[in-house]
């Protein structure tokens, strides 16, 4: 087994720094040196729910850039001291209809996950990338371009293509009009990417606050949800609506938005939700969610994201202030990402 150090969950609201066993490379695995490592609600949610008496230990992180350490004797398509990025995924299937299509996010015997989820061949638990090292196979690898700074680019692995895949499938671009809700950690991606695809793009958010950010980030233009007068006026509007709310909320008027043949699109709460019939029959409107992406479209967003100059807003923290980084994103008090610095490790 390979040793390396990481922050391990003592309990729900704790982590500590411990020693990890990452596996001995298989032929197509690749060791990675995570240096910059994005903080995601997933994480709180993850934490939260842990139980400290479980044997199933709970290493967080799904959203990381770093370099190759170690090749397996199988990898031709990455050498020691590349610059690369991972995701969310790190396995699936790959016979399903799904991986097939190459959407292993929809893997129909469910993807392996960063952290939490069960390895293939061994049984063993993931752990994150919250850790100097991660071992990987090199399929859910991707070069990280050199146009994109490595902290900035590691919240694109998880936020950046969930919000890509929407914005992607249900045909963003020139001549089409997005709205964008909520202003966080993947809504601020989401204008970008809506903006640079060419989209005229609105965000959506409960006060004016947010207004110079809108603008700074390329939106077009902000209204108020809590203001009546202005989603009256934005009725019928917008081809598609990301919907970044992470809190439970009515989608009734988010609904109402939505142009014709139109599409609201859930990609910040995924529990149970209420809708009527009628508002979805009056403009034969759509509701969908997305979550993560395949390799080919994560692959794509990369490039996409370098050739455009698009990564997240962040703010660095070395990885030993992880639990501040924790505690503040519960408070929402981040403009938009967190990110990691996992140097302090060595």
């Amino acid at each position: 087994m390979r040793t390396t150090v990481g922050w391990q969950a003592a309990g729900p609201a704790a982590l500590r720094r411990t020693s990890l066993e990452r596996r001995d490379l298989r032929p197509d695995d690749i060791a990675v040196q995570v240096d910059y490592c994005g903080v995601c609600h997933s994480d709180l949610h993850a934490l939260h729910a842990y139980d400290q008496y479980t044997d199933a230990p709970l290493v967080p992180g799904h959203e990381f850039t770093g370099v190759v350490a170690g090749i397996g004797s199988e990898v031709t398509t990455f050498s020691v001291g590349d610059r690369v990025a991972v995701g969310n995924i790190v396995d699936s299937c790959g016979v399903c209809a799904m991986c097939e299509a190459g959407q292993e996010n929809f893997c129909h015997s469910f993807p392996t996950l960063t952290y939490g989820g069960t390895d293939r061949q061994d049984g063993a638990i993931t752990l994150g990338g919250y850790s100097r090292e991660y071992v990987v196979r090199d399929a859910f690898v991707y070069p990280l371009p050199s146009g994109l700074d490595p902290a900035a680019a590691a919240p694109l692995m998880c936020a950046g293509v969930t919000v890509w895949e929407p914005l992607r499938s249900l045909g963003a671009g020139p001549g089409s009009r997005v709205a964008v809700a909520g202003l966080g950690g993947l809504g601020h991606l989401a204008v970008k990417m809506a903006v640079a695809l060419g989209a005229t793009t609105t965000v959506i958010s409960r006060t004016q606050d947010k207004h110079d950010d809108a603008r700074k980030l390329g939106a077009h233009d902000l209204i108020v949800s809590t203001d009546p007068r202005q989603m009256a006026a934005a009725r019928d509007t917008f081809d598609v609506v990301i919907d970044t709310i992470s809190a439970p909320h009515d989608l009734a008027p988010y609904l109402k938005l939505v142009a014709m043949d139109g599409t609201l699109s859930l990609l910040g709460y995924l529990g149970p939700v209420t809708v009527e019939a009628m508002d979805l029959l009056i403009g034969r409107k759509k509701l969908s969610s997305a979550g993560s992406g395949g390799r080919l479209a994560t692959a794509e967003m990369l490039r996409f994201c370098a050739d455009n100059n698009i990564a997240a807003d962040i703010e660095v923290l070395p990885s030993s202030q992880v639990d501040t980084a924790l505690d503040r994103l519960r408070r929402n008090d981040v403009r938009y990402r967190f990110v990691l610095d996992m140097s302090d490790l060595d």
